[in-house]
């Protein structure tokens, strides 16, 4: 049996440190030990950034301190191994947001996020959008920011009549559309993705794999199922010009219903968000953590995942990666996955 041995390859603004990663460093007690410490990619679902925490020994005084804004871009996977696929996964590109250097013993920690989170997509504007479609916008806002779009057919054709975004930056106003069509807008590698949730993609929009994960892969898990909210409807309020008055429209049953805060504009954009609402409220709250033994690069936010080898009523559920945290470290490298219900079902 070929022992398994994590690999990985770390740049600092196009220059290559994996040699000085794995260079060996004498502590104060004189032991010797590498001087990465430690590596943590956490990947997330849909509108959170991504981020890449770097522990290092900094025992010789040898290291320069990284400075804020500097872009690191990191590969991981495995050098060899028999219970492993050998090769590295390009985890993307990461800019340094935070650093500090603590003692004794020695060590650098940085903390970076990922790059296509650092863009002026945060900045608030005014702008109003009339007569388009949601691709056509995801398209112009692509565009202003130097991104790819990448928006679902599903998507693309809907109509917008009349928006306004008053004083939201670019990234909050997609994530309201979003939000009324029971989608996500999110930035990944360059590309500004505006999809359906629970329709796994690659940030170029083709399908990811999906996965499957036997309950052998992993050291611990931990599933829990909460009670849902008893929504039977939920309306949605929308102004009539023509009659001058307030319409309702409901998704799911008026009885009970509940209704949403937001005025819109007209009947089909409060007939989506009531329908996106009610979707959203259906979904159980049921939840599975694992820990893989074997770390796995390939897995990453939004694939469907099958389960194996749990109890029956876990095996059944249809699950998606919510998040994904590779660790590399003493204890080799190891993947804690989360997963969610990618559907309303109940178990």
């Amino acid at each position: 049996m070929i022992a398994n041995i994590p690999d990985v390859r770390v740049t600092l603004d196009g220059t290559d440190l994996t040699g000085t990663l794995q260079e060996d460093v004498a502590a104060v007690d004189g032991r010797i030990r590498k001087r990465l410490i430690s590596l943590s990619i956490s990947e997330k679902r849909g509108e959170s950034a991504d981020q890449l925490d770097i522990v290092l020994s900094d025992a010789d005084g040898r290291l320069a301190l990284p400075k804020t804004g500097a872009v690191l871009t990191v590969h991981l996977g495995w050098k060899q191994g028999s219970d492993v696929v050998v090769g590295l996964v390009d985890k993307g590109s990461f800019k340094v947001d935070e650093v500090t250097h603590s003692g004794p013993p020695d060590t650098i920690t940085i903390r970076a996020r990922s790059v296509d989170f650092t863009t002026d997509l945060k900045t608030r504007r005014e702008k109003g959008w009339h007569g388009t479609t949601l691709g056509a916008i995801v398209g112009e806002v692509a565009k202003h920011h130097g991104l790819k779009p990448s928006c679902a057919p599903a998507l693309a054709s809907i109509a917008v009549k009349s928006k306004a975004q008053s004083r939201e930056s670019d990234l909050a106003f997609l994530r309201r559309l979003g939000r009324e069509q029971d989608a996500v807008a999110t930035i990944k590698r360059g590309r500004l993705i505006l999809s359906p949730i629970g329709k796994a993609t690659t940030p170029a929009g083709r399908a990811l794999p999906a996965l499957t994960i036997n309950r052998h892969d992993g050291d611990t898990h931990n599933f829990s199922r909460q009670k849902r909210d008893d929504v039977p409807g939920v309306s949605a309020t929308w102004h009539d010009r023509k009659g001058g008055k307030r319409e309702t429209v409901t998704a799911g049953k008026v009885d009970g219903a509940k209704k949403l805060s937001r005025v819109y504009g007209s009947e089909s954009d409060a007939s989506a968000a009531a329908t996106a609402a009610h979707s959203r409220s259906q979904r159980e709250p049921v939840s599975l953590d694992l820990s893989l033994a074997l770390g796995r690069p390939d897995i990453s936010p939004e694939q469907k995942t099958t389960v194996a080898g749990y109890r029956t009523e876990i095996d059944a559920v249809a699950w998606i990666v919510d998040e994904v945290t590779h660790q590399l470290g003493d204890r080799g490298y190891l993947t804690k996955v989360n997963l969610k219900t990618s559907s309303t079902q109940i178990l």
